[in-house]
């Protein structure tokens, strides 16, 4: 019995039709006739033939890969987004290489010019080392970012943060809290998430009130985190609201507030931000800002598909955001 593995010459000498037929057929090339189309497609299951793949790249200058860049997916917001976003993309051919970069910008970079080596179509990045010279440079391939403002040219897919921001702290003040905290990243991320600082302040400055911002690195460990946020208690007796710009460390807030004898909501209202669907299914009570992941997700793909495509493309796509009302308030 023969081993040789079949060839293009010997699908096109079954189905009775030339080589570039059957490579018309294979890269979806130019009118053909549904009879020639199915007479390539049944050779090629006879002889149980698989294209090569590299040469089909070569021969149509794509390679139906997406780069993926996000901080973890040990974050359910991170996680449910790289997910919504590798089932639309796959729902258009194409496959999916995921950098995780932990917020490191040294394993951002590195990730970036592996994905650029490897000649993908495009990129959709969430991750927060905006100044990497690489995202600078004019020959990069379509970019789309999410919640990230990586270079003027770059599209940018984001809730409206602005308003999240407002409708958490308006919940806190209308709870009843009067000296209440906004825990953030650092002011220096370009990013439309500051929107949500900008909105906590805006609201306590009108209600006669005195922001008090207090800032998270990215990529601290856990034991770092708790050791920032019992300093804040320490900082901040007279705490009653705070208001997280994620729902992780609004979650280990929670966490050390009951350890410290103090009880929510009673004595402390808490507010989040993200609302992934694990978060509301492993903490109900939790008072958060729903992101449309799905949503963000399906118009980054769009998006990225038209930048493929050279067609028209908005700049900054902005999506509603919803309450969810647990009994952290």
């Amino acid at each position: 019995m023969s081993t040789r593995r079949p060839k293009i010459d010997d699908v096109a000498k079954l189905a009775q039709v030339s080589k570039s037929t059957v490579s018309r057929v294979l890269n979806n090339r130019g009118y053909l006739s549904k009879n020639t189309i199915e007479k390539v497609y049944q050779a090629i299951e006879e002889l149980n033939y698989r294209p090569n793949t590299i040469a089909r790249q070569l021969y149509s200058n794509k390679t139906n890969i997406i780069g993926l860049i996000f901080p973890t997916v040990n974050n359910p917001f991170y996680a449910e987004m790289v997910e919504a976003l590798e089932k639309k993309l796959f729902n258009r051919g194409f496959k999916v290489i995921l950098g995780n970069s932990m917020n490191d910008p040294h394993k951002e970079e590195t990730y970036l010019l592996q994905l650029l080596s490897h000649q993908v179509d495009g990129l959709i990045v969430g991750a927060h080392n905006q100044d990497l010279k690489e995202y600078q440079k004019n020959n990069l391939p379509p970019i789309v970012a999410i919640d990230m403002n990586l270079n003027p040219e770059i599209p940018v897919v984001s809730s409206d943060n602005y308003q999240g921001g407002k409708i958490a702290t308006q919940l806190l003040l209308k709870s009843g809290a009067k000296e209440i905290i906004h825990i953030n990243g650092p002011a220096s991320v370009k990013s439309p998430a500051q929107k949500r600082r900008q909105a906590y302040e805006d609201v306590l400055k009108e209600n006669n009130l005195i922001p008090h911002t207090y800032t998270v690195p990215f990529g601290i460990s856990r034991i770092e985190k708790i050791k920032s946020f019992k300093r804040m208690f320490y900082d901040h007796p007279f705490v009653d609201g705070i208001f997280s710009s994620n729902d992780t460390d609004a979650a280990l807030i929670i966490e050390i507030a009951k350890e410290l004898g103090v009880k929510i909501p009673q004595d402390l209202k808490i507010v989040g931000y993200d609302g992934a669907d694990m978060t509301r299914l492993l903490m109900p009570s939790l008072t958060t800002i729903i992101q449309p992941t799905e949503v963000m997700a399906e118009k980054a793909v769009d998006i990225l598909q038209k930048l493929i495509n050279k067609e028209p493309y908005p700049l900054n796509v902005t999506l509603p955001v919803k309450l969810w009302r647990g009994m952290t308030t």
